[in-house]
């Protein structure tokens, strides 16, 4: 039988190691997207109308069950692009720059919620239709990060770091956008081209780099 100090020993031990899990940095790879203002969720699926909740993300987010067809002004679209909630102040639609090839777009890579200057883009849901004439951004990289842990790494709210990934084929990101808000939980966004051509998946570890 273990001795209390062991028993004490093995529970701090326990204890630390969660707690250094919880500070990993993932990736979360973000598929192409839809955020909607309330006003134009109701010209796309009718007045009143609620998203319904199909999974948790995070800060808040969640993906929703409904989906649009998204629309270029070349007429090229790209059916079943997910919606995420809540609503927004303004409609934002993120697609990678595969997707811009398809579309014949030229959005420019924003921070969300950046759009003066972004590419036009029509949405079309069960109800209705809207043309927005700027909306359609290729998000930059991004690190979420809960208070604590910016402090940890000598960050604040949309500081710049480098960094890098061990896993698939190794490989460094530059100028990463580190955004910081206390209802975040540690998390680094990059979309699909970034992941495919780097070998990454959700939930491999990266590494902030000392600057």
């Amino acid at each position: 039988m273990a001795s209390l100090e062991e028993l004490i020993t093995n529970a701090v031990v326990e204890t630390l190691k969660k707690k250094e899990s919880e500070d990993v940095i993932k990736i979360g790879v973000s598929a192409r997207h839809v955020h909607l203002s309330e006003k134009d969720l109701y010209a796309l699926f009718g007045e009143g109308y609620e998203l319904h909740k199909k999974k948790e993300l995070m800060g808040g987010q969640w993906a929703a069950e409904e989906c649009v067809t998204i629309v270029s002004p070349n007429l090229r679209s790209i059916e079943n692009v997910r919606i995420l909630g809540p609503v927004r102040k303004e409609s934002q639609i993120e697609v990678s720059r595969t997707d811009t090839f398809k579309l014949k777009i030229s959005p420019p890579v924003r921070p969300s919620g950046e759009l003066k200057g972004s590419a036009p883009m029509a949405m079309v849901g069960p109800k209705g239709s809207i043309f927005l004439n700027e909306c359609c951004i290729i998000a930059n990289r991004h690190i979420h990060l809960p208070p604590y842990l910016a402090e940890k790494y000598g960050v604040k709210d949309n500081d710049l770091v480098d960094v890098e990934v061990e896993t698939g084929k190794p490989t460094r990101f530059f100028n990463v956008q580190v955004r910081v808000h206390e209802s975040f939980t540690p998390e680094m966004h990059i979309d699909t081209d970034d992941a495919n051509a780097c070998a990454l998946k959700t939930g491999d570890i990266i590494k902030i780099l000392a600057k």
